[in-house]
C-alpha cells in the first residue's frame, strides 16, 4: 500500500471517527501527541487542545455533520473539500443559541507522518456563519421586542 493510500485511509478513519461516531479514543489514538492544530481563530496543540475545540464545536452544533466532497493524498499530506451543516443549539462566540440550521464549507490540509495526524490547517467561512447566525439572533429579538409591545 502507497503512503498516500495510508494516509487518505488514515484521513478518512478520522473523519468519519471524530465527527460522524463522537470517538475519543480515535483523536488520542491518531493525533501526535506535539501536533499542531490550525483552526479558524484558534491554534491547538496536541489531543486534549483538539477535544476542546471539537467539544466547543459539538456543543454549538449538536447534530454537526460532515460531509467530504473530494479527498486528494500526495505524500505525507491529505487535502480534503467539505460540506458541514447542523442545528445552532448551543452557544457560539458570543452568539446565543438560535435553534437556526446552518451550512457551511470549508477545506481541511493534514499532515502525517508514521500513522500519526502531526499537523492540520481548517479554512471555512467562519465570519459568515457568524453573521449568519446574529442575523437569526437579532431577527428573534425585535420579534419577542415586537410580541411584548402588543
Amino acid at each position: 500500500m502507497t503512503t498516500e493510500t495510508k494516509n487518505a485511509e488514515l484521513a478518512r478513519r478520522w473523519l468519519r471517527e471524530i465527527w460522524d461516531e463522537r470517538n475519543d479514543a480515535t483523536i488520542r489514538e491518531l493525533l501526535h501527541p506535539a501536533a499542531v492544530g490550525h483552526l479558524e481563530g484558534l491554534t491547538t496543540h496536541g489531543p486534549e487542545e483538539f477535544l476542546a475545540a471539537r467539544a466547543f464545536i459539538l456543543n454549538a452544533f449538536p447534530d454537526f455533520k460532515l460531509v467530504v466532497e473530494d479527498l486528494l493524498a500526495q505524500g505525507e499530506s491529505v487535502v480534503f473539500r467539505w460540506a458541514a451543516s447542523g442545528t445552532h443549539g448551543g452557544e457560539l462566540l458570543g452568539v446565543e443559541p438560535t435553534n437556526k440550521r446552518v451550512s457551511f464549507s470549508g477545506i481541511t490540509w493534514m499532515r502525517w507522518s508514521d500513522g500519526k495526524l502531526v499537523e492540520g490547517w481548517d479554512c471555512w467561512n467562519q465570519g459568515g456563519v457568524l453573521a449568519e447566525l446574529q442575523g437569526h439572533a437579532a431577527a428573534a429579538a425585535a420579534a419577542a421586542k415586537a410580541a411584548l409591545a402588543t
